[in-house]
C-alpha cells in the first residue's frame, strides 16, 4: 500500500434520476431522486464514491442535495485536498473536528474514502468492518402509490418476479381508518406470502398511533415505523410499553447518540440503521452496536439512495451479527435509469454482494455525465 497516496480532488455531482412511479409519503411525493455523489480522486489513480442522498429535499430532514454539495464543495472538499488517502478515521477526524452537522455530506465523504481504501487493499469495503457474515441480504420493497389495488397489483408482480417478499406500506396521508383499512386490504390479499409493514413517517399523534397500532396488529402487520414526531422520545416508549405491534425508530436515530438515549429508554423494539442517518458507515456500526448491546433489533434502512449508497450500505449491514428485520435496500429498482456498468443483482427475494475490491461496483461514468445537473 503506497504510504504516500494523497487526496487528489474531491468531485461532487447532483445526478437527476425520474422515478418509475410516484412515491408517496406523508411529507413528500417524489417524482424523481437526486443523486448526491461524490468522486475521490487519489495520487496513484485510485478512483473512490460516495453518495449522500436525501429524501424529498428539506420537507423530510435539514440537509438537501443543493446543501449537500454546497458544503463539500466549499467547506469539506479543500480541507482534505493533499491529506493522506489511506488514512480514513485520521481524515475524517479532522472533517468532524471543522464542520459541524451535515451527517449526509460526511457520510459521503467517509464512503468515498473507505472505497478507495478496500480497492487499495485488494478487499471487498465489508472487510474493513470485520467482514461479512452473509453474501445476500434480503430486500423489502416499499409499496407508496397510495391506490390499493396498484398497490396489490405490484406486490403480485415482485413476488412472482421472486424480487421481494417483505412490503412496506407508506401512509400517514389520511385518517388513521382509511389507512388502516388500506393496509389491511393489501395484508388479506397477499396473506402468508408476504411481511407486511407499515411507516407513518411521523404523520400520526400518540392517540392515533395507538388506535392504529391495535388495528394493524388485527390486521397481520409485522411493524409500524417512527408513527409519531422523532422527538417525542416518551410518547415512542409509551407505544413500545403498549406492546401492540414491533416499534421502529427511524427519523429518531440520528447516530450515535439517540441510538444509546433510545436504547436506554427502552423506547423502541426496532432499529433502523442507516448510513446517512447515522453520518457515515462507522457512525451507523456504533449505532448497531448498541442495539446488539440492549437488544434491540435491527433493520437495514434505506435514504432511497442509488446503486453507491445502496451498496454502501449492503457491505456495512453484511457485518451485523443479526438482521431480524432484514434490510429495505430497494433504492436503485425506483429509478428509472441504470448508473453501473453492470446493475446489481437482486434475486431470490434478496440483493447479492459482490466480492470484487471496494464498493465492487462500476459506474457508467458516460451514463451519469448525461444525467448530471449542468
Amino acid at each position: 500500500m503506497p504510504s504516500s497516496s494523497c487526496i487528489q480532488s474531491i468531485e461532487t455531482w447532483l445526478v437527476d434520476v425520474p422515478t418509475i412511479r410516484p412515491h408517496r409519503l406523508s411529507v413528500a411525493t417524489m417524482r424523481h431522486q437526486t443523486l448526491v455523489l461524490v468522486r475521490v480522486q487519489c495520487s496513484e489513480g485510485i478512483v473512490g464514491w460516495g453518495e449522500a442522498t436525501t429524501i424529498g429535499g428539506l420537507d423530510y430532514g435539514e440537509e438537501s442535495p443543493e446543501s449537500i454539495k454546497a458544503n463539500i464543495d466549499a467547506y469539506i472538499a479543500p480541507l482534505l485536498e493533499g491529506q493522506p488517502a489511506a488514512a480514513v478515521a485520521q481524515t475524517m477526524a479532522r472533517v468532524n473536528g471543522q464542520v459541524q452537522g451535515n451527517r449526509f455530506a460526511k457520510c459521503a465523504i467517509e464512503t468515498a474514502l473507505y472505497d478507495a481504501q478496500a480497492q487499495r487493499l485488494g478487499v471487498p469495503l465489508s472487510e474493513l468492518f470485520g467482514g461479512r457474515l452473509r453474501d445476500s441480504l434480503p430486500v423489502a420493497w416499499t409499496l407508496a402509490s397510495g391506490d390499493t389495488a396498484r398497490d396489490i397489483d405490484e406486490a403480485e408482480r415482485m413476488l412472482d418476479l421472486r424480487r421481494h417478499n417483505i412490503f412496506k406500506l407508506k401512509i400517514g396521508l389520511r385518517s388513521v381508518h382509511d389507512d388502516v383499512a388500506h393496509v389491511a386490504a393489501i395484508k388479506a390479499a397477499l396473506g402468508s406470502r408476504a411481511s407486511v409493514r407499515v411507516d407513518a413517517n411521523q404523520a400520526w399523534s400518540v392517540t392515533e398511533a395507538l388506535e392504529g397500532m391495535r388495528r394493524l396488529a388485527d390486521a397481520g402487520v409485522d411493524l409500524v415505523e417512527q408513527p409519531i414526531v422523532a422527538h417525542d422520545q416518551p410518547g415512542l416508549k409509551r407505544l413500545t410499553d403498549a406492546n401492540l405491534i414491533p416499534v421502529m425508530a427511524d427519523e429518531a436515530l440520528h447516530g450515535p447518540r439517540d441510538a444509546f438515549e433510545l436504547a436506554s429508554a427502552q423506547a423502541a423494539d426496532v432499529f433502523a440503521i442507516k448510513i446517512n442517518q447515522s453520518g457515515g458507515l462507522r457512525g451507523a456500526a456504533q449505532v448497531a452496536g448498541i442495539a446488539e448491546a440492549a437488544n434491540i433489533a435491527l433493520y437495514g434502512g434505506t435514504m432511497l439512495e442509488g446503486a453507491v449508497g445502496t451498496m454502501a450500505s449492503a457491505q456495512l449491514f453484511s457485518t451485523f451479527r443479526e438482521l431480524a428485520w432484514s434490510t429495505e435496500l430497494f433504492g436503485p429498482l425506483l429509478l428509472t435509469e441504470e448508473i453501473l456498468q453492470q446493475p446489481l443483482a437482486y434475486r431470490d427475494f434478496a440483493l447479492q454482494l459482490p466480492t470484487t475490491p471496494g464498493l465492487g461496483i462500476a459506474l457508467d461514468t458516460d451514463k451519469l455525465a448525461r444525467l448530471r445537473r449542468a
